[in-house]
């Protein structure tokens, strides 16, 4: 259920019958707080041309995402735009920011960080890098901050929180303070230092994106977000200090950001791969490749995402940032038509409840709420135009952090209760089918993809048990808890099977240590099926746990087949 307001929305009439006209900062008098003001349509209408050019950066870039690593991608091999690239709702660096506003739409802003990483930790995308790491420390019971803490997560420095910082920004028009503390609360599931800061730097330009179109002045907000001694300033610092020098050579300043902040090992010092690799998804020199799109761009939509994809590495994710935040200073409605005649207002977002309409509507209902928690107000004119007033903030950044050289962890758990709303590690009901095919055991973790179940007969085998991993990270577990006769020695005999059209590792866990590993496929099987004995006669005369895993491999066609589960005393 959808929580009411934290605050009452406040209405107001502004006497006279005037509007609020365009966005603007307005002075009052002396020993009164300076406001600024948009129209609510005018935000809503900045609001989607932010959504549309994340949507159509990343769309472009994506056929080049890490192809071109420590190398400016020659001009010939730029993908060309066609109009139905902007239906991204497939794409992992929107549906997973949505997952934070679905949490702040079902909780509201005073969620609490345990819940967002809950909420997280049930996500079913396939996810890489810092955000996996994190993901599966909350799913361990590693409670935030710690989930994204150097000492439990070695890619805290990486890009992800970055790309998905945008949905912060553009809930928090006007105010950076706002996009800071949902990076507090968001961006520490899976980050920390620099990592946090990219995400609160991109987020502050998406805030002062409705207000200002002069880049610079964007792109020094933005700055104001983060702590000035951070490496990830310094980098910022470097690219306007090189634009500045190079005004019309992009590539001289993408020469300078490489030989600094790719192969100078003392600005990678965090990085996951390791400084002496050509792949670098550092959240300092991407985002370096984002303000050099906006910068050379020079406010054109196709210069700006072309730049920030040029420049390489992850050159999806960032022309996507870039051009969200370039698109809100535009607006949608004099967005260039090439960006908006194919869209499909009814497509939803993966792994989401939301369709563009729809994602439109929570995030203004969001901005409300954003707006009045702030200390703003929401005015109505005479003739009905709504207006946010909203109080200038002066930017609060986080503290000072270096992954290489954290601080304490909080060393935080999630308690059993917390542990029980983790649905995401239970998967689909086969207690039923199990208690069928082989009682006793038990099924957990088990994925909706191909139909698991009982089935009567499956490749000339009877009475078969169909499991399949819960997602492309996490395998289906058949486990049971057993005391093995002491005087007799116990084997575990197995006949297992496969999908013809993939395959999947078969692997037996007792009392957590792993005896078997087998991958069950064409090539290890006979008309698809295989025997697997594993003894268990060490464990004589003990009750140990039994584990046996549908282990994913690639995600395609996984699903196990089982035809016997059996234990067998000699």
């Amino acid at each position: 259920m959808k929580r009411c307001w934290v605050l009452p929305v406040v209405v107001l009439t502004i006497a006279g019958g005037l509007g609020c006209g365009r966005a603007r900062l307005s002075k009052l008098t002396p020993g009164k707080q300076d406001v600024r003001q948009i129209p609510v349509a005018e935000y809503v209408d900045k609001m989607k041309a932010g959504w549309i050019g994340q949507m159509a950066g990343v769309g472009w870039g994506g056929p080049t995402e890490f192809r071109y690593n420590g190398v400016i991608i020659p001009e010939d091999e730029m993908p060309e735009w066609t109009p139905g690239l902007i239906n991204q709702f497939h794409q992992d660096d929107l549906y997973v920011e949505m997952t934070f506003l679905r949490t702040l739409e079902l909780h509201g802003f005073d969620v609490s960080i345990r819940q967002a990483g809950i909420d997280f930790a049930n996500s079913g995308y396939q996810l890489w890098h810092a955000n996996k790491a994190g993901r599966d420390n909350l799913r361990s019971g590693i409670a935030p901050p710690d989930s994204g803490h150097p000492k439990f997560n070695k890619h805290a420095d990486d890009i992800d929180y970055q790309i998905e910082a945008d949905f912060a920004g553009l809930i928090a028009p006007g105010m950076p303070n706002v996009a800071i503390q949902l990076g507090e609360k968001f961006g520490r599931l899976m980050n920390y230092g620099d990592g946090l800061y990219g995400g609160q730097f991109v987020s502050g330009m998406y805030a002062e994106a409705f207000f200002e179109t002069d880049i610079i002045k964007i792109i020094e907000a933005g700055l104001r977000c983060i702590p000035k001694e951070s490496q990830y300033h310094e980098c910022i610092t470097d690219v306007l200090r090189w634009y500045a020098q190079h005004p019309d050579d992009w590539t001289k300043t993408w020469q300078l950001v490489n030989e600094k902040y790719h192969l100078n090992p003392a600005y990678r010092r965090f990085s996951c791969t390791g400084p002496e690799s050509d792949f670098n998804i550092d959240a300092k020199i991407n985002g370096a490749y984002i303000v050099m799109g906006l910068l050379y761009g020079q406010g054109d939509p196709d210069q700006t995402i072309i730049i920030s994809t040029r420049c390489g590495q992850d050159s999806d994710c960032n022309p996507s940032n870039a051009a969200g935040i370039l698109f809100t200073t535009i607006g949608f409605r004099d967005l260039p038509e090439k960006y908006k005649i194919a869209l499909d207002p009814w497509g939803k977002f993966s792994h989401t409840p939301y369709n563009f309409p729809t994602l439109i509507r929570v995030c203004e209902d969001l901005a409300r709420d954003a707006v009045v928690n702030s200390g703003g107000k929401i005015q109505t004119s005479d003739q009905g135009e709504e207006c946010f007033v909203i109080p200038v903030q002066s930017p609060r950044p986080s503290r000072l952090e270096r992954s290489w050289a954290p601080g304490p962890a909080d060393e935080t758990r999630y308690s059993k209760e917390e542990m029980a709303k983790i649905t995401a590690l239970l998967g689909k009901d086969l207690s039923e089918a199990i208690g069928a095919f082989a009682p006793g055991w038990k099924v957990v973790r088990c994925g909706e993809e191909m139909a698991p179940g009982l089935r009567a007969e499956l490749r000339g085998r009877r009475n078969v048990l169909v499991t399949h991993p819960l997602n492309p990270e996490i395998g289906c577990v058949i486990s049971r808890t057993v005391e093995l006769p002491a005087n007799r020695d116990t084997v575990l005999e197995l006949v297992v099977g496969h999908d013809p059209r993939g395959d999947w590792d078969l692997i037996v866990n007792v009392d957590g240590k792993e005896l078997r590993r087998k991958t069950i496929g064409p090539e290890t099987t006979t008309v698809g099926w295989t025997d697997v004995a594993v003894d268990l006669s060490p464990y004589a005369g003990r009750a140990v746990k039994i584990e046996l895993v549908n282990e994913p491999t690639g995600w395609r066609y996984e699903a196990a087949f089982w035809a016997e589960i059996s234990l067998a005393s000699r």
